[in-house]
């Protein structure tokens, strides 16, 4: 007769187990590890026990650990009827002759022993002693309790480590590799095809993929393939979407992990791990590994280091060192790394013949926001006149997975509101909501305050509107949005560099807040720490970092390596640094001076537009149109092009 080797299963041994049988083996000690008080005796309560010594009818009492008295009848008091039931039989047919006959809960040991010595007093002819049991059995095994409680807890701690499962040969997986593997048998859907923008970073991972696919195309003229590729940018501009389209692409072997899957708290896991993820890669190559957020491993070694040179991490990316490029390299594993820090990484990772080549990651711009728009798109039900174009315009500065959000939210905004299909004003209010805040309409704000919050944000609108290289208007508000009690919306221009008067009517338009509450109120409030907070840093760039101040000249003290650590010493001398102090303050009150001027001239107008925004709490463009009539630079641009 055959079996059925499907249905034959070997089961699972599970360590709950192991727990029920402890318990049991504690509960079992305790109860017939030589307790002498559970026998058959009879209990009762200490007024019968009275009762029957004032008759005369007890021949000892035994108390036991000074709480439990044991009775034992005489003779004649067991013949009486009254004690029948004491003098009660075992299996084997015998009287219980030698007792103990009765039990009970003797309370107040001092005031029992009274009882005891009054009773003597009085003549009545019986004994008494005084016993300590003690359980030998459960002694011995509380001795190795500390033992036991160890082992268990190292048991339950290296289980948990290495995955939680119920078998027990899983304990020795804690050096093994985490890595998912994805190869053709794996379900992967995403495409370059699904990677909308960043042709440049496409192009060179793509080739990376060629490398494994055709590497006699590439080799035969002597050339190498490279070891490493690290992708670098800022989160959310699709690192990870880009490797996730490797796997889907490359129809080798994809090894998939993140730079924390080798951090553990015992010593040399870490280094157990990245030997263990490449002795696979190697047996499966050619083949691909992709480490995301690789800085977890990959910090500059010996930099802020408190822990000594046995650092876990430092022998971890020691490890990863010798494999990326040792003695017993093989070429056909590939590396793929993402950061979003590629600053703090140790130069050795960086050098080529590790990652030889590193694939910057930048912002969409309007042409590849629109892609971006058109691929998160496609599962949502638009209106049919949406404009892509006008959604990719008003979306500058957003990464892929802030377009991603935007579309989301745009379709639970809709939903909201009962709708059919999310048009153009679903969209504006989802940027709104991302980058403002939800509205709170219900926060209680004085006639005063909402007064003063109204002016603020008239004056941001005026300056901006007034000036050429500041960034034109979409939107302003006076409802409170998150953490602010008014919003202002600009569509920037997009720059590859940014001009000195650029930076300036910037920095005047943000102080235009701040110089309307002086020009119209005679004070100021504490409502323009955002834009303070902004145009220093704008200021101190100028000076520290660009070297776009006479007074110190073409320098800069910015270091985009990242490696020099100046701690707390500052790489100019203290003469130096209160020329920079000096030279910040004085650009940032010319412009606060420079938005004081521009509001005093158009003094009338503020006015105008600050009631306006007070009777209608959000004004937009056309409404600045109206009361300011078109931007004088715009009208002189127009003028001097006519004339050509």
């Amino acid at each position: 007769m055959s079996k059925n080797k499907n249905t034959m299963k070997t089961p699972k041994f599970n360590t709950y187990w192991i727990y029920a049988m402890i318990v049991l083996f504690f509960a079992s000690t305790y109860f017939i590890g030589g307790n002498e008080t559970s026998n058959s005796s009879k209990k009762i309560n200490i007024s019968s026990f009275e009762r029957f010594l004032n008759k005369g009818e007890i021949k000892s009492v035994t108390v036991i650990n000074k709480n439990i008295a044991q009775v034992t009848l005489n003779r004649d008091a067991l013949n009486s009827p009254d004690h029948k039931s004491a003098n009660s039989t075992n299996f084997l047919g015998q009287k219980n002759l030698n007792g103990p006959h009765y039990v009970f809960e003797i309370g107040n040991l001092e005031l029992f022993q009274n009882k005891l010595e009054e009773a003597e007093k009085k003549g009545i002819q019986f004994g008494y002693d005084f016993k300590t049991v003690e359980n030998k059995l459960l002694d011995y095994v509380l001795g190795f309790l500390p033992l036991i409680i160890l082992i268990g807890l190292w048991f339950f701690f290296m289980r948990r480590m290495s995955g939680g499962g119920g078998g027990g040969s899983q304990i020795f997986s804690i050096g093994k590799s985490k890595a998912k593997l994805f190869d053709e048998k794996s379900d992967i859907k995403t495409t370059f095809k699904d990677v909308a923008g960043l042709e440049g970073a496409k192009e060179e991972v793509q080739e990376i993929v060629d490398f494994l696919k055709n590497p006699t195309k590439y080799t035969k003229l002597g050339g190498k393939i490279p070891k490493g590729a690290l992708l670098v940018g800022l989160p959310g501009t699709g690192k990870t979407l880009l490797a996730k389209a490797v796997a889907g692409e490359a129809k080798v072997p994809f090894f998939s992990l993140s730079g924390s899957d080798f951090v553990e708290m015992f010593v040399g896991v870490g280094a157990s791990r990245v030997r263990d993820l490449f002795k696979q890669a190697k047996e499966k190559s050619p083949s691909i590994i992709f480490i995301d957020e690789i800085d977890a491993i990959g910090r500059a070694r010996g930099k802020s280091n408190m822990t000594g040179g046995n650092d876990e991490r430092e022998n971890t990316l020691n490890q990863l060192l010798t494999e990326m490029d040792g003695f017993g390299t093989n070429t056909n594993v590939i590396v793929i790394a993402a950061t979003n820090r590629a600053d703090v990484l140790d130069k050795a990772l960086m050098r080529a013949g590790r990652f030889d080549r590193q694939i910057y990651v930048d912002l969409p711009d309007v042409r590849e926001r629109k892609e971006i728009f058109n691929v998160h798109l496609k599962p949502i039900k638009i209106s049919k006149n949406l404009d892509t174009d006008f959604l990719a315009k008003q979306t500058p500065g957003f990464s892929g997975a802030d377009i991603a959000n935007v579309c989301n939210e745009a379709a639970l905004i809709a939903a909201r509101k009962l709708k059919k299909s999310v048009n153009k004003q679903d969209f504006l209010d989802a940027v709104d909501r991302i980058v403002g805040g939800l509205e709170k309409k219900n926060k209680i704000i004085t006639e005063t305050e909402k007064k003063t919050i109204a002016f603020h944000e008239a004056g941001h609108a005026t300056v901006s509107w007034m000036l050429e290289h500041a960034a034109p208007l979409v939107k302003v508000t006076i409802v409170p949005r998150g953490q602010s009690l008014g919003a202002a919306w600009y569509l920037p221009e997009e720059r590859q560099i940014v001009k000195t008067e650029q930076i300036l009517d910037e920095m005047c338009a943000a102080l235009g807040g701040r110089a309307a509450e002086k020009v119209m109120f005679n004070n100021i409030s504490t409502g323009a720490l955002s834009d303070l907070e902004k145009v220093t840093k704008q200021a101190r760039s100028m000076v520290t970092v660009y070297g776009l101040n006479d007074k110190i000249g073409n320098l800069t003290y910015y270091d985009s390596s990242g490696q020099n650590d100046y701690g707390f010493t500052k790489p100019y001398s203290d003469v130096t640094a209160e020329i920079i102090d000096k030279e910040i303050s004085n650009i940032i009150e010319t412009q606060y001076q420079r938005a004081i001027k521009l509001l005093k001239k158009h003094k009338n107008k503020l006015i105008e537009l600050a009631n306006f925004l007070l009777e209608k709490e959000v004004i937009f463009k056309e409404d600045l149109v109206r009361i300011y009539g078109e931007r004088p630079f715009e009208i002189k641009t127009a003028i001097k092009e006519s004339k050509k």
